[in-house]
C-alpha cells in the first residue's frame, strides 16, 4: 500500500473527525441520542414518539444539505464508481439487512458506541470492519 502524498490531507480529516465527534457527542448531550443513521431514519419511517420528527428529519437534512453548503465554498471531491446499479442495489439492500441484523450501523457502533466503551458496539465494529476487508480483498484480489 502506498500513500498519495499530493492528495494527503489529514488536516480536513481531522477537522471532519472532530466534527463527527462533536455532533455526536451534543446529539447525546442535549437529546439523550445515539447518532447512529441507521436508528435515525428507522425513527423516521416507524415514527412511534409524538416530537421525535423534527430532530430526526433536521439530522437527515443536514446529511443531505451539508455537501451543498460545502460546495459553495470549495469544489466537491471528484468520484467515480466502478460497479452497476444491479451491484450498488445489491450493495445497499446487504448493508440495510446488515444494519438491522447487528441493530446498528457504522456510526451508531463505529463512533458512538465504541467512544461509550459498549462491549456490543466494539465486537459489531470488528466484525463489520472485517468483513469489509475480507469482502475487498476477495472481489479485488481473487474474483477481480
Amino acid at each position: 500500500m502506498t500513500i498519495d502524498w499530493n492528495h494527503f490531507t489529514p488536516w480536513s480529516a481531522l477537522i471532519g473527525g472532530v466534527l463527527i465527534g462533536l455532533s455526536a457527542a451534543l446529539l447525546l448531550l442535549f437529546k439523550g441520542r445515539i447518532a447512529g443513521i441507521s436508528g435515525i431514519v428507522g425513527g423516521l419511517l416507524q415514527r412511534k414518539e409524538r416530537g421525535d420528527f423534527a430532530w430526526r428529519i433536521a439530522f437527515v437534512l443536514g446529511l443531505i444539505l451539508a455537501p451543498i453548503g460545502y460546495r459553495a465554498f470549495s469544489a466537491l471531491p471528484e468520484s467515480h464508481i466502478d460497479a452497476s446499479w444491479g451491484v450498488l442495489v445489491l450493495a445497499g439492500l446487504l448493508v440495510g439487512f446488515g444494519t438491522r441484523y447487528g441493530s446498528g450501523c457504522t456510526s451508531g457502533h463505529g463512533v458512538c458506541g465504541i467512544s461509550r466503551l459498549s462491549p456490543r458496539s466494539i465486537v459489531a465494529t470488528l466484525i463489520f470492519m472485517g468483513i469489509g476487508f475480507l469482502t475487498v480483498f476477495v472481489v479485488r484480489h481473487l474474483l477481480g
